[in-house]
């Protein structure tokens, strides 16, 4: 029923893989804007001021009573057992698959355990840039990560309200989980790849990082397990995997096609998850196939400001616009230097240079099918509503977006 759905969503809106094949980069972009638009009745309608005004105040009430505007901390109380996903301490945690609101969908995440490294890169380094600059050490606590970029599969069911159609909620936690209002469908689609939605391993692309921080509160209502995207330095402790040279396999390229899709072996498309080399701690695809979101807002003097010595730093991203960090490199990637482990991309406008709405989705890209994320889970979750801000969605983003 998942794959008979999904199939007719992908054939009703006919696109293509991950991308053209063309290069990307934070300093020069080259942007194909001959695939055909795709118009939807999505567009903004006219409507009075009256109107206008009773619609926006029927929407806030909706949305406020909605389990998205709930407390995190209401879900945390009450986990869903789950063997080995359970951890006290740093020596307790173990591998463990999470299963989806009882589909057969399912994830691995993988412990990783804290500790200090050397983040940035030293200026000899191939491909080295100012702002992976100065090299300073940072102190990481233990966390789970995914063992692989999300897929389409586990994020169709929030973000294709595929789950709420095909299933009957159980329980209680169910309920609320399938009330979750969820995200309207992309006007402008040109460039997301649904092509490879209906196939059975592929990541997930062309999400914003809102709707990437929208999916993780979804997953944590269904679970009552506190996923999130990685910080930056999160993101960059668990590539290199215990590694100091450029990837995390070496600091030569020279065996890159065994760890990571690329340019010239992938043929600018995202390939199916897990089909290279992990690195030392069992994560797939660090290098390469999509580039991932992360929480940090780009400066390029971001090293330069921060002390040595840091715990767990992040300067968290803005919800909407642009200048968030990602991290990997990706299939578009030419160059092997973009995949290194210390490299950084910002999210820029041309990423959605078709979306033509007056209001700029705040779901989709609409030129950027080299992004996608994976999730994390730190071994002690906040605590507080201050602490969560610092990691989950804004729901007044979502609640002064306009009705389409």
């Amino acid at each position: 029923m998942f794959r008979f759905l999904l199939g007719v969503f992908v054939l009703m809106l006919g696109v293509w893989g991950c991308g053209n094949g063309e290069e990307h980069s934070t300093d020069s972009k080259k942007i194909n804007s001959s695939t055909p638009i795709i118009e939807t009745n999505n567009q903004i309608q006219t409507t009075n001021s009256d109107d206008e005004a009773a619609d926006k105040k029927k929407k806030e009430i909706v949305m406020r009573n909605n389990p998205f505007f709930k407390s995190t901390l209401e879900f945390l109380r009450s986990p869903v057992p789950l063997a080995d996903s359970v951890a006290a301490v740093e020596d307790e945690m173990k591998p463990y698959v999470e299963v989806i609101g009882g589909t057969a969908i399912s994830f691995k995440m993988m412990p990783i355990k804290g500790g200090k490294f050397t983040m940035g890169s030293p200026g000899n380094e191939t491909g080295h840039k100012q702002d992976e600059a100065p090299q300073h050490e940072i102190e990481v606590a233990p966390f789970w990560m995914e063992e692989h970029e999300v897929t389409w599969q586990e994020f169709s069911l929030f973000a294709l309200k595929i789950l709420q159609v095909t299933r009957k909620a159980r329980n209680e936690r169910e309920l609320q989980a399938d009330a979750m209002a969820s995200p309207t469908p992309p006007h402008t689609i040109s460039a997301i790849s649904y092509d490879n939605s209906s196939k059975v391993g592929y990541p997930a692309s062309g999400m914003t990082l809102y709707m990437a921080q929208v999916y993780c509160k979804w997953l944590t209502i269904q679970t009552g397990r506190f996923y999130r995207l990685p910080t930056e330095a999160e993101w960059e402790y668990a590539c290199r995997a215990g590694a100091k040279t450029a990837f995390s396999f070496g600091d030569s390229d020279d065996n890159i096609d065994d760890y990571a899709w690329y340019f010239d072996n992938s043929e600018g498309k995202s390939k199916k998850v897990k089909q290279k080399k992990p690195n030392a701690w069992g994560l797939y695809d660090m290098h390469g196939n999509l580039s991932e979101w992360v929480l940090e807002q780009y400066d390029v003097d971001t090293y330069s400001k921060r002390n040595s010595n840091s715990s767990d730093p992040v300067v968290v991203p803005a919800q909407t616009g642009f200048g968030q960090v990602l991290r990997g490199g990706n299939c578009e990637d030419a160059e092997t230097t973009k995949l290194r482990s210390a490299a950084r991309l910002f999210s820029v406008p041309e990423w959605k240079k078709q979306d033509r709405e007056k209001t700029q989705s705040i779901w989709w890209t609409t030129d950027a099918p080299f992004i996608g994320f994976r999730i994390i889970r730190p071994l002690t979750p906040p605590k507080t509503e201050n602490e969560l801000k610092k990691y989950e969605a804004d729901p007044e983003i979502w609640l002064n977006y306009p009705i389409r």
